[in-house]
């Protein structure tokens, strides 16, 4: 059944602050909350990765302190594009060359999951380096090259 999956994604991004607190980072960071708050009560809306401030930004999967990552998942992409694209999220998104650098070919990765299973942080750091470096498949895929649900349970490829 087509219900039985949800969408994961994956969002990286290089600051231009040497780590989270640095000055140049600021508003960006007051505004956390806000935006986390704001998906978490946005149609759509399953789970996203945090730590114990309410947010994901401790977690370093890269190694690299200039290096956030965002894990979230959502019950379709058009909920998770709602979001994205034409909440007050959106504001930040046009403004975040103020607070980070190009990163890469893609900065974003999304795949479908299981419904009621959630992506670990090597799981989507795995799937946005494939995007990376084999471009979208039903695999991984981002915005512009979207992938249908997988038609029934057994059917999504989850190895990359």
């Amino acid at each position: 059944m087509l219900n039985d999956y949800h969408i994961a994604e994956i969002n990286v991004a290089r600051m231009k602050g040497v780590n989270i607190d640095d000055p140049i980072m600021k508003e960006f960071v007051d505004n956390l909350d806000k935006v986390n708050a704001l998906a978490e009560r946005s149609e759509g809306f399953v789970w996203r990765l945090q730590d114990e401030n309410n947010d994901a930004t401790s977690f370093n999967p890269y190694n690299d302190e200039q290096v956030i990552i965002n894990i979230s998942v959502w019950e379709t992409i058009e909920s998770l594009e709602s979001f994205v694209f034409k909440t007050f999220h959106t504001d930040f998104l046009k403004r975040r060359k103020e607070w980070f650098y190009t990163y890469g070919k893609v900065h974003t990765a999304m795949w479908w999951m299981p419904k009621g299973e959630f992506p670990s942080i090597e799981e989507a750091v795995a799937k946005l380096d494939y995007l990376q470096k084999n471009g979208a498949s039903e695999i991984v895929f981002d915005f512009r090259n979207r992938f249908p649900k997988p038609m029934k349970t057994g059917d999504i490829k989850h190895n990359i």
